[in-house]
């Protein structure tokens, strides 16, 4: 993962990571199609029944995997059987990485061929025994930073994040914005001067104009809510027209 985002920063590039649940519709059509127009990763969510960071959109698309009968070990499965040609990160929270058992749902990653992992509900001062785990097996572990953290906090996640640091572009959880939020640039601008580990910039950025204005600073933009409803809506087709239009404005 890192290796990717490093790649197109060094090509003058931004990257661009959308964000799609697992086990929704078409889901794995729908990742090859995100993929061929453009992604430069891929987020993979595992759905869970309590996304507390995930707003109505993500929540809703947790609820309708579940519901079709979606496990954890069924997404990452499928994931092994996948080639889509990009690095792909899992996003869930850590009540499933701990029922697994953190070095055996780390070996499950690196097995089907997952590149990095995100859980946002872990802490830093709780995450070593996870990316210990997860360092053992070559997963990258993604840590989040939050608009409020410190700038002695921000270091620290800095220094222990792989892949790239998550920078957390407002305050609340996922969904689209008529806007984007003054703190998603504010939160780019202090990461980039803490660390050269690509920073990207997620929740909140819901349109090719505001990935492109957060991308002015930030290395790149992950995309959640907004491809997540083009699953719903309208299956694989409508998520390669909506990526293809965050590449077009992203390059």
């Amino acid at each position: 993962m890192e290796a990717a985002l490093r790649a197109r920063r060094s090509q003058g590039g931004k990257a661009l990571v959308p964000y799609l649940t697992g086990g929704l519709g078409d889901w794995q059509t729908a990742l090859a199609a995100a993929a061929d127009a453009g992604a430069d990763a891929i987020e993979v969510g595992i759905p869970f029944s309590d996304p507390v960071i995930d707003g109505p959109v993500i929540q809703e698309a947790n609820d309708r995997a579940l519901a079709d009968g979606v496990t954890p070990l069924s997404v990452l499965d499928a994931l092994g059987r996948l080639d889509i040609g990009v690095p792909l990160a899992v996003m869930t929270y850590y009540n499933i990485a701990f029922r697994f058992g953190l070095e055996r749902f780390a070996s499950v990653l690196a097995e089907r061929g997952v590149a990095a992992a995100i859980l946002p509900d872990l802490p830093l001062e709780e995450a070593g025994p996870w990316a210990e785990a997860a360092d053992a097996a070559g997963v990258e572990t993604v840590l989040l930073a939050a608009p409020t953290a410190s700038d002695e906090r921000l270091a620290r996640i800095c220094a222990r994040t792989r892949g790239f640091v998550y920078g957390v572009g407002l305050l609340g959880v996922t969904g689209v914005r008529d806007e984007l939020a003054s703190s998603a640039v504010v939160m780019a601008g202090r990461l980039k001067q803490m660390t050269d580990v690509p920073v990207l910039v997620g929740v909140g950025v819901g349109t090719p104009e505001q990935a492109e204005e957060v991308c002015r600073v930030a290395d790149g933009a992950v995309v959640g809510s907004a491809v997540v409803r083009q699953m719903l809506d309208g299956g694989p087709a409508a998520v390669s027209e909506l990526v293809g239009r965050f590449r077009q404005a992203l390059d």
